[in-house]
């Protein structure tokens, strides 16, 4: 596998506890213990599983998996829903600035995205401008819902995220939508990690029903997309989809039929999906093309070692073994797939040249 130039389009990383604002601890948005032991947030907290979460392990962790270079995304507890939004411009100028410092530190190693909070346009757009014009960022993150200044919870598939979506077309950036907050819109009782196993799934099929309805991928088509972990749920919703909308056509005025966005060019999907059935549906659906690689690291539902028998890649390596793709669409997935995602037309050629990669 060593021939293998592995671009993974889908990680994390955490600040080192000194690198947090103050006012974020005080205030209880959120920190890391100085021991590196738990990130914590109001009374919420989360075991730190593997060192890999932060900057220096997180280096070395990726030449040990031969994992060339690195997509960071923000950090899920950082979208900022329900925020005052003088409090939410303080956080997510805090995250993109670091993310914007990983990068510029490790070019050839890690790409960073940017995150804004939809409730706020203006303040969004402002910081599109920012991060985009003076931090040299072209990756926006975004949750698929958010709490809106009226206290209802919004798919970003929702007409307040359009000129959002229009300044994305307009710089033809990557976007990377990603589910999180669960457990504040859907009054059930947090048990057995039903938010992380079922609920941001079903979150993310959600969004992805309303994002292609509304026809985004045709209008903004220079905005390239990718939902977060394979859009899993949203692959085996496909047919009860096209069921409802042909069947009640009453319901669906002014929308997109559900099969004109299946294997657009600019829509994408990680190949964080776990098992072989599910990344067999996921080709099925929307082609080999449109999978970039994406593990989620270095959190334990990512492919990380130490889980069962998993490792960096694996669902990726499966498929090949059980002949659902072809090795040279290993390379692609792991490859050609994340740049066009990340770069498009515009930016491959100076991406290329900073990853020191060469086709």
């Amino acid at each position: 596998m060593s021939e293998l130039f592995k671009i993974n389009g889908h990680g994390h990383l955490l600040p080192y506890p000194e690198q947090i604002p103050r006012f974020m601890k005080e205030k209880k948005i959120f920190w890391v213990d100085a021991d590196r032991k738990f990130m914590r947030q109001d009374n919420w907290q989360r075991p730190i599983t593997d060192p890999s979460f932060f900057l220096k392990e997180k280096l070395e962790w990726m030449e040990k998996s031969n994992i060339k270079h690195e997509v960071i995304l923000n950090l899920s507890q950082l979208y900022c829903n329900g925020f005052p939004k003088d409090r939410a411009r303080d956080v997510i100028r805090f995250q993109n600035d670091f993310n914007a410092q990983v990068q510029h530190e490790h070019p050839s190693k890690i790409s960073s995205g940017f995150v804004i909070q939809p409730a706020y346009v203006d303040d969004a757009l402002a910081e599109m401008d920012r991060c985009i014009n003076e931090l040299g960022l072209s990756m926006m993150c975004l949750p698929t819902h958010f709490l809106d200044t009226k206290g209802n919870w919004n798919s970003v598939s929702h007409p307040s995220v359009e000129p959002i979506f229009q300044m994305a077309h307009d710089n033809n950036l990557a976007v990377q939508i990603h589910p999180y907050d669960g457990q504040k819109i859907i009054g059930l009782k947090d048990m057995y990690w039903r938010f992380h196993l079922v609920w941001m799934c079903a979150l993310t099929a959600d969004t992805y029903h309303l994002f292609t309805l509304m026809g985004y991928p045709q209008i903004y088509h220079k905005m390239r997309v990718s939902f977060a972990h394979g859009n899993q749920f949203g692959q085996v919703n496909v047919g009860r989809r096209v069921q409802g909308f042909e069947g009640r056509p009453d319901l669906f005025e002014g929308t997109t039929h559900p099969d004109l966005s299946l294997q657009l060019s600019n829509m994408f999907f990680d190949t964080l999906v776990h098992d072989m059935h599910s990344f067999q549906l996921l080709i099925a659906r929307q082609s080999s093309r449109q999978v970039i690689a994406g593990l989620d690291d270095p959190y334990p539902l990512g492919e990380m070692e130490g889980v069962a028998e998993s490792y960096p890649g694996r669902v990726i390596d499966e498929a090949v073994d059980y002949n659902i793709i072809t090795p040279e669409e290993r390379q692609h997935i792991w490859r050609e797939n994340v740049i066009e995602w990340f770069c498009g037309d515009t930016r491959r050629d100076a991406f290329m040249d900073r990853i020191g990669l060469k086709l």
